[in-house]
């Protein structure tokens, strides 16, 4: 009972959470079973409990609102489910319809165009300056198949994809930049917000507006808004709230590689790593910082493997040995590639910024090549929809047990790793997905 009512008031904590998994409820239902004509049903009760309530009982007061709370949450539910339904419907004709691109994509992809031009003045071979396209601005069609292979061997493909990573390292470059400015207040408060959000859109409008670039810029909107507004923002209602608006414009985001893997990583985030950074308390801030970057590269990786082994039947080895590194690299990296590719080629010290940037995006090559070639450096396993779904079950129940330490959990949690081994040794994988 004590549990059952504290997930209740973690849920409550989180005012995005319940939409979300309603309105994730709706796309599900109508992908998986057409209810679009059908989904009038539930528009039809959430009226009726409206009429009865307004216009039967009389106007009704606090006290019957209150004790008739429940029933305000079914008429909620009924009408995130309705519209879920209906949005999903309305996105499979669109889809369904020859596509165009869009004239704000068209024009970001333009803009990308002329930045990456500007990388042909770098002194690099065509391979390196394709992962510097992709790195920067997500820029990937001149990058080939074994080039990607050898960056998820490593355990680094996240770095070619923008995601959460890069637009992290562009807000906080700019507010590096904006920190010279020591004036406080409410002015100046608002021109560093009104900056740095300005900067982080227009760099995920000219990535192309990749679905993870877009989670974390909608993420990070809805951080710093509540900062500017002195208001306390929770990690995790940010995170579903960026999802619901994301779903809320593409219903079939859902379904996207990239937007489960971005989503699952930035959730075991939040929730593993700072339990994992707490199991060895260092003070020495020489020392925790590539340790809390151990932590985040472990607790993504946990996130993700299953998926991995889904989606692409690998997982990296060596992760540990080439993230500090490569993250470390990267962070100097891109900030330095975007301002080669926006500013003139005639501003001072451009030769500096010219042979940093070949020194480090050899040294990113190195690194990557070398570890790539490392015998048994990838984890080779397929797994089919069931055992995906029973992995992250099991998973759940071992972390359920060390918050409760109640043994039946453990039990189950055993039992469900029982039920995984049984099925892969049965079954023979015939569900891929296409990717």
């Amino acid at each position: 009972m004590y549990q059952h009512d504290s997930l209740i008031i973690e849920i409550q904590k989180r005012p995005f959470l319940r939409p979300l998994i309603f309105w994730i409820a709706g796309i599900l239902l109508q992908v998986c079973f057409p209810l679009q004509q059908i989904s009038f049903i539930l528009l039809f009760v959430a009226l009726s409990i409206l009429f009865f309530s307004f216009f039967v009982s009389g106007r009704p007061h606090a006290s019957f609102l209150y004790s008739n709370r429940w029933v305000w949450g079914l008429v909620f539910s009924c009408l995130v489910v309705f519209l879920a339904i209906q949005t999903t419907a309305l996105a499979e004709k669109r889809f369904s319809r020859p596509q165009e691109t869009g004239l704000l994509l068209s024009k970001a992809q333009e803009v990308r165009s002329r930045m990456v031009a500007k990388l042909d003045n770098l002194q690099l071979p065509d391979e390196d300056k394709s992962v510097l396209a992709t790195l920067t601005v997500n820029y990937r069609k001149a990058m080939s198949r074994d080039l990607r292979n050898r960056f998820s061997v490593t355990g680094v493909a996240h770095l070619l994809s923008v995601s959460g990573f890069h637009v992290g390292i562009v807000c906080a470059f700019i507010r590096l930049l904006l920190s010279v400015f020591r004036r406080s207040g409410v002015v100046m408060r608002w021109v560093r917000y009104l900056v740095t959000l300005s900067c982080v859109w227009v760099f995920t409008f000219v990535s192309a507006l990749d679905v993870a670039a877009v989670r974390a810029a909608v993420m990070l909107t809805i951080y710093i808004t509540g900062g500017v507004l002195v208001r306390q923002s929770d990690r995790y209602n940010t995170l579903a709230g960026a999802a619901f608006c994301m779903l809320a414009y593409n219903p079939f985001y859902l379904f996207d590689i990239g937007f489960q893997l971005s989503y699952t990583a930035v959730f075991f985030l939040l929730y593993l790593q700072p339990r994992l950074s707490s199991l060895i308390e260092i003070r020495n801030p020489i020392i925790a910082n590539p340790w809390n970057v151990l932590t985040v590269t472990i607790a993504a990786q946990i996130g993700t493997c299953f998926l991995c082994f889904y989606y692409f039947g690998q997982s990296s080895m060596v992760f540990l040995f080439t993230n500090l590194s490569l993250s470390l690299l990267s962070t100097l990296l891109i900030p330095a590639a975007l301002i080669w590719m926006i500013v003139p080629a005639t501003m001072p010290g451009i030769d500096i910024l010219r042979w940093a940037i070949e020194a480090m995006t050899r040294c990113l090559m190195w690194v990557v090549d070398h570890y790539a070639a490392i015998p048994g450096a990838t984890l080779s396993l397929r797994f089919d929809f069931p055992t995906l779904i029973l992995s992250y079950l099991c998973m759940a129940f071992f972390f359920m047990y060390f918050h409760s330490r109640r043994y039946w959990i453990l039990i189950a949690s055993l039992a469900t790793l029982l039920v995984i081994i049984c099925w892969q040794m049965i079954s023979i994988p015939t569900f891929r997905p296409i990717y």
